[in-house]
């Protein structure tokens, strides 16, 4: 069966207004950490739905540029969906066979919630696995825009043990009360029922979610959030297996952070424009390397 964890974006009533330090409870957002300016990057507004999707194209392609560079594949394994912002009721994936570092924006495939090639590269066919994960964590979930998943090292590792990530530092606290376990592997998720009961795991509000003996997945309202939200956790995979490691072979106890401190700090660093803010030193640095992958602002269309 498959185990779900509370979540929250709110501070639990027990410790509002502040955290067990006495921290004072403000308003969500990035202005939290940009000081004596604003913050240099607000979630864009869009009264034209096809340029927003153009812009969406091209973050989603960015993002498979920083998963492709950080090592997150394994074969043709490992997909990055985002809802269509013209069409709703469609989302966007990555063609089968490409790999993360080639990808771009023109690369990507509409299809329809029954599997249907609409719209894009409709050329090339697509993960069946990722359209069953990916086709009904959208439908479960109205909030959610975009969903990355692949098999990387650390997130594979960690998922064997069937077990939430502890708060053993400042980062990993983002995830406190967002993410859950699914427990019950059913071998490669190319069956709808498969996918049905992955998005019945992350439940109404969990973003991110450990699949046992496979991988992690995680969500966002933008495809920014969801990949910086992946990198996030990620890491944190690899230090708690380290911290882990390090308690077994010293006998040394680990300090594990409060429940207060960390709904505190999950409440301050844990909203989408503080997400979306996080990933752009990732995707700046993509643009830098080879900006390639924005098709559209560069005028290509292949």
């Amino acid at each position: 069966m498959s185990t779900t964890a509370t979540a929250t974006t709110d501070i639990p009533s027990e410790i509002k207004p502040a955290s067990g330090k006495g921290y004072t409870v403000t308003t969500q957002g990035a202005h939290n950490i940009a000081m004596g300016n604003e913050n240099p990057h607000k979630i864009p507004k869009f009264d034209d739905k096809y340029k927003e999707r153009e812009w969406v194209l091209e973050h989603m392609a960015g993002v498979f540029r920083v998963f492709g560079r950080r090592g997150f594949t394994e074969g043709s394994a490992g997909h990055i969906s985002v809802r269509d912002p013209v069409d709703p009721t469609t989302f966007w994936i990555n063609p089968l066979g490409i790999h993360f570092s080639l990808l771009k924006a023109s690369d990507m495939v509409r299809v329809d919630e029954d599997g249907n090639l609409v719209g894009g590269n409709t050329a090339a066919p697509i993960n069946a696995a990722g359209f069953a994960i990916h086709s009904a964590l959208h439908k479960a979930r109205p909030d959610i825009n975009a969903a990355c998943h692949t098999h990387s090292k650390f997130g594979k590792a960690y998922s064997a043990f069937g077990k939430p990530l502890e708060m053993i530092n400042q980062d990993v606290c983002t995830l406190y009360n967002n993410h859950c376990v699914y427990s019950d592997f059913g071998g490669v998720a190319i069956e709808a029922a498969e996918g049905d009961a992955i998005a019945k795991a992350v439940g109404e509000k969990n973003r991110c979610v450990i699949l046992q003996n496979h991988g992690l997945l995680t969500a966002g309202s933008t495809v920014d959030e969801a990949g910086y939200l992946y990198t996030l956790m990620e890491n944190s995979c690899e230090c708690q297996l380290l911290a882990d490691a390090a308690s077994s072979a010293t006998g040394k106890e680990k300090k594990i952070i409060g429940d207060s401190e960390a709904a505190y700090t999950a409440y301050m660093n844990g909203d989408p424009e503080t997400l979306y803010l996080e990933f752009q030193n990732d995707l700046a640095m993509e643009k830098h390397y080879d900006d390639s992958f924005m098709t559209f602002t560069k005028g290509q269309t292949a």
